[in-house]
């Protein structure tokens, strides 16, 4: 009895081992088809047909026989190669090569970087559409000179990891910060793509987060107003969805979760057997196309504005008690929108009045620094941001103290509106943002500043604003504590032109920011 009860446990436990063996091969199989191995997502979206030959120039050398002399030697009209245009992107080499055998059995030699290989090509073809005769190259980083002033952006392309070395990581930092921008497509949605390129250049910007790109920002609207778009992958027709790391207020790395290449590539049909494949169909990617290349060209002076250095003479590296001090708030959202624009309005207002004020901008955290200090605080943003209760408590006790905070909406993004009307709320309950009127004495100190000019997007898309100034404030004890700027003053301080932002011109906005100051300091 003995033996046959050791048996029978045995075989218990072997039909229970079985058991669970084939229960986990059964989740392993259904986990590894809820998300497909990244090889999975290598699919050559290219065709075999060879391309036709170019024209043939004829070289500037070329020219009839010379004539018996003494007559002149004529030369015949001749067709000259045409100059080759600015480059608009550089379609980055990375990653390896591998062997594609396709339905009929030819074989093609593909690559990481070059799944979708007309895609830089077709998304120049969208800046030629504006008539701006830009051109695309492959670019290996290796012998890159990190120049934005020659090619203003790069693309990285790719459906498997994302791969760079920590020097060619550096580097690409280095070149977004001089103004270069950087555009990376996950050509089919591919997750093992997008997580990796987001980790890099987390890595490259240590000190930023990825931000999603608000719908209202300039990139959708630059000529195409994208507020809709069909994407494989969601249910029918849905904001469009992207992410950046903002340098100032440009974005200077831009990922796209779902693809783009594959529609301006004008190839998704290989795609349609790839179950979690999400990219943009080819009219939505087209549109975005347009609006980002012209977004690249808009935007290209203000990244070299911005990403000059503020450099400050030993006058101004230390305080004394008796300048002005441009004081600006820290936060959790987007804080430093316009690098360089306070001190261009603190020089210009050195210059034109006898007013004293140092040029050094000095960066504010409401939860730890001394706020008695500064008569003045500045806020601005371009996304959602939040008060801690200590940072609330701070600034309200700091209002309450007699000073002064002015707030600028960045690109006048409704995002950041919401956000400062909800903090408001939150530091001052009792108190509301009301319309300053023009003939308040705000705008009748250095300058006259009852009528404005704003820029055209704004102009067009509010015309009851007339030329009407048009600003927020709250009053604390019959005095003006808050003034608040829905639309963006602060990118006016530079002289350099921001499309489609929703703001004051420059003359304008300068002299609203010269007569605040004033004001600020003599109230």
């Amino acid at each position: 009895m003995q033996p046959k009860n050791k048996m029978k446990t045995g075989l218990i436990h072997s039909k229970r081992f079985l058991f669970a063996f084939f229960v986990t091969v059964a989740l392993s199989c259904l986990v590894a088809d809820s998300r497909a191995d990244e090889n999975d997502w290598f699919i050559y979206l290219g065709t075999k047909e060879a391309k036709k030959a170019p024209r043939k120039n004829i070289n500037a050398a070329e020219a009839l026989p010379p004539l018996p002399l003494p007559a002149t030697p004529l030369r015949r009209t001749e067709r000259k190669k045409p100059p080759q245009p600015d480059c608009l992107v550089g379609k980055v080499i990375w990653g390896e090569s591998a062997s594609f055998t396709d339905t009929s059995g030819s074989k093609l030699e593909i690559a990481d970087w070059n799944l979708c290989p007309t895609d830089a090509e077709k998304f120049a073809q969208c800046a030629r559409a504006l008539d701006l005769q830009y051109h695309w190259q492959n670019t290996n980083l290796n012998g890159f000179h990190y120049d934005p002033k020659i090619l203003p952006a790069l693309l990285f392309s790719g459906v498997r990891t994302l791969k760079l070395s920590d020097s060619h990581i550096q580097s690409l930092r280095d070149y977004v910060l001089s103004g270069g921008m950087i555009i990376c497509d996950s050509i089919a949605g591919s997750p093992y793509f997008y997580d990796s390129a987001k980790n890099i250049f987390l890595r490259a910007f240590p000190e930023s987060r990825f931000r999603v790109i608000a719908a209202d920002h300039p990139l959708y609207h630059m000529i195409v107003d994208v507020d809709k778009v069909t994407c494989r992958g969601s249910n029918g027709q849905s904001e469009p969805f992207m992410e950046g790391i903002f340098i100032g207020s440009r974005v200077g790395v831009l990922v796209s979760k779902f693809g783009l290449g594959c529609g301006w590539n004008r190839n998704t049909e290989r795609l349609e057997d790839l179950k979690n494949a999400a990219y943009y169909d080819i009219k939505s990617a087209n549109d975005l196309g347009v609006d980002l290349a012209a977004y690249i060209v808009g935007y290209a002076e203000v990244g070299l504005v911005e990403g000059r250095p503020e450099v400050f003479g030993l006058a101004d590296q230390t305080r004394p008690t008796d300048e002005f001090v441009f004081a600006q708030i820290k936060h959790d959202g987007l804080w430093n929108v316009h690098p360089g624009a306070a001190t261009a309005l603190l020089t210009k207002l050195r210059r034109y009045t006898s007013v004293r004020v140092n040029l050094k901008r000095v960066g504010v955290d409401l939860a730890q620094d001394d706020l008695a200090p500064y008569p003045f605080l500045y806020l601005t943003g371009l996304d959602n941001f939040s008060f801690s209760d200590q940072e609330v408590s701070s600034l309200k006790r700091y209002l309450n103290s007699g000073g002064l905070l002015l707030i600028n909406n960045g690109l006048g993004l409704g995002t950041f509106d919401a956000a400062v009307r909800r903090e408001i709320r939150n530091v001052l309950p009792n108190v509301t943002l009301e319309a300053i009127p023009a003939g308040h004495n705000l705008h009748s100190g250095i300058f006259n500043t009852s009528a404005v000019q704003y820029t055209p997007s704004l102009a067009k898309s509010k015309p009851e604003l007339g030329n009407q100034p048009y600003l927020l404030g709250a009053m604390m004890e019959g005095q003006l504590r808050v003034i608040y700027s829905p639309y963006d003053l602060e990118a006016g301080w530079l002289e350099v032109h921001y499309p489609q932002m929703r703001g004051y011109e420059s003359i304008s906005a300068q002299r609203l920011g010269m007569n605040m100051i004033l004001y600020m300091m003599t109230h």
